[in-house]
């Protein structure tokens, strides 16, 4: 029997593009975002970033601004394995789920995972209520204008264009 010419534990899985959603409003908030990047960078291959939006919070508005931005992925990870992936770096980076939609040091979210549906206890993609946030459509549409919520069959400009006025959004820093 021949051996793969592959390494060991490497599988030859396609790549797969994914849409993150980054935010901080803890400490030295770009900072934060710089790091998680960098160790996005360690577990995936980084093929698009938005630039920085400083952003209100919702819901829970009784908090610092969040800072914000989006990032493109590849990876060939499963949604699943990818989410695990992205909770650790939330926990190394100091990440505490203290209280919902609280402050944190960093949050990252998976919006879009190629087309598909997740819809399980563990994971939801497309990320819920990405629809309605303009602190997420905004950074999104920088980068993927084009990509298509695989629920609501539309685009993310178009989606962006359908908000109503209201959440203060502002790009700061490219």
């Amino acid at each position: 029997m021949a051996s793969s010419p592959e390494a060991p534990g490497k599988t030859s899985s396609p790549e797969h593009v994914a849409y993150l959603s980054l935010g901080s409003n803890v400490g030295d908030r770009q900072a934060q975002l710089q790091d998680a990047i960098s160790r996005l960078r360690s577990i995936s291959r980084v093929i698009a970033q938005s630039s920085f939006y400083e952003t209100e919070p919702v819901e829970f508005t009784d908090q610092p601004w969040f800072l914000n931005c989006a990032v493109a992925i590849e990876t060939e990870k499963s949604p699943q394995e990818f989410m695990d992936d992205l909770l650790q770096i939330e926990k190394e980076m100091g990440r505490k789920r203290v209280q919902k939609k609280g402050p944190r040091s960093i949050d990252i979210d998976i919006l879009l995972f190629d087309g598909v549906v997740v819809d399980s206890a563990e994971l939801t993609i497309p990320h819920p209520a990405m629809h309605h946030r303009r602190f997420v459509l905004e950074p999104l549409a920088e980068i993927a204008p084009r990509a298509v919520h695989p629920k609501l069959k539309k685009t993310i400009r178009a989606l962006l264009n359908e908000l109503p006025p209201g959440q203060s959004v502002a790009k700061t820093i490219r």
